[in-house]
């Protein structure tokens, strides 16, 4: 289940899990097999050295807060340490969020990746802090910096990898484990990886940084783009450095990490992303969305002044109003004013009909006295014909 692990620099004595102790452990903390990582690949070279650089890496990423309730009545020290804990800045993600000594399979599997695969320290997946994928390579300054920069030839072939998803779409192999913002369609920038330099061997920390950074720079040097002011990094890996004396002093939310090719610290979310080219781009969509305003303010002011007006009132005419006129096509709908709004039409159309059932009224009134006229007229005519014929 366990093998001797060496000892930390205390001479605490350490002991690391085999396969089917980390098999154990899943059970226990209810995880997948695959999340549990794999030994320490410098046990056997370095002790424990290694393996308590990259727990103490982890620790001062996630800055986990102490329960103060625990520590009541210990020592003053003790106590004064735990509220400095609770009161420093968040860290990002939690224990759950971290997978060490995880295979990045370049050819073979997952769980049986081929020689030459690189082997991430640690995957952070924190999506809730803005940081939906980071891989993590700790050194304590013991290997040399062509070693180190060696790692980066690895990382590139491994996300350059593609197979075929669940859904039959082939993508790069990353994505089909770990779930990140789909990229722009024009810029295709690999995840980003975290170097942690501790200052335990002899070579100096910002040396190494140096000396990596320049090894490195045809994985992560970016184009500039001169309209935007910025640097595209398509096909690029965004390698970000820092040492772990910044990391405990700074947090992941203060100015501890060097971006390869950039000329001061950040922040671990601005070094890890592309801040100017994000302004840039939120300039455009707003130019872009004020431009659409404008055309429809444009197109509607253009509609205004063919709105039609009504001959009695003068008021425009309304959206349905100007819609019923136009229903040419269906002769059950046509309206009788048409250059009438609707309440001028509807009085006009009253108007109409008061004056039919006038006249209709007026009608019938004239009819029965021209018919008494007519009977009176043949009255008379009929009596002076009798008195002719007697």
């Amino acid at each position: 289940m366990a093998v001797d692990g060496g000892r930390t620099r205390g001479g605490e004595e350490t002991r690391l899990l085999t396969k089917d102790g980390l098999a154990a452990a899943a059970i226990d903390l209810d995880r997948e097999m695959e999340e549990m990582g794999g030994m320490p690949k410098s046990a056997g070279r370095s002790g424990a050295s290694h393996p308590m650089t990259v727990n103490e890496t982890v620790i001062a990423l996630i800055r986990p807060k102490p329960n103060l309730d625990l520590v009541a009545g210990e020592p003053a020290e003790a106590v004064a340490a735990a509220q400095a804990a609770v009161d420093a800045p968040d860290g990002i993600g939690t224990l759950t969020s971290c997978t060490t000594e995880v295979a990045l399979p370049v050819k073979g599997t997952w769980k049986n990746p081929a020689i030459g695969s690189a082997r991430a320290d640690v995957v952070l997946t924190a999506p809730e802090a803005g940081v939906p994928l980071l891989f993590i390579e700790v050194d304590n300054c013991t290997e040399e910096a062509v070693l180190v920069a060696a790692k980066f030839d690895k990382y590139a072939r491994f996300f350059l990898r593609q197979e075929k998803d669940t859904d039959g779409i082939e993508k790069p192999l990353w994505r089909t484990r770990w779930t990140t913002p789909e990229d722009d369609p024009f810029e295709r920038v690999h995840p980003p990886v975290l170097l942690v330099f501790h200052q335990i061997g002899k070579r100096s920390a910002k040396s190494q940084m140096a000396r990596v950074a320049d090894l490195t720079r045809h994985h992560w040097q970016g184009r500039w783009h001169p309209e935007g002011g910025y640097h595209s990094y398509d096909r690029c890996i965004p390698i970000v450095a820092t040492t772990l004396e910044s990391l405990r002093k700074h947090g992941p939310g203060g100015p501890a990490f060097w971006r390869f090719g950039r000329d001061h610290r950040q922040p671990l979310r601005e070094a890890i992303g592309n801040p100017r080219r994000d302004s840039y781009l939120a300039r455009r969509r707003q130019a872009a969305r004020q431009e659409q305003q404008r055309r429809a303010e444009l197109k509607a002011a253009e509609r205004e002044e063919r709105r039609p007006v009504c001959a009695d009132c003068g008021r425009r005419f309304t959206d349905d109003r100007w819609e019923a006129i136009g229903s040419t096509w269906d002769w059950s709908s046509r309206q009788s004013h048409p250059h009438l709004c609707e309440n001028c039409q509807d009085r006009a159309v009253a108007a109409q009909a008061q004056a039919e059932a006038d006249e209709r009224e007026h009608q019938e009134q004239e009819h029965p006295r021209e018919h008494q006229e007519a009977e009176e007229a043949a009255q008379r005519t009929g009596g002076w014909l009798s008195r002719f014929r007697s």
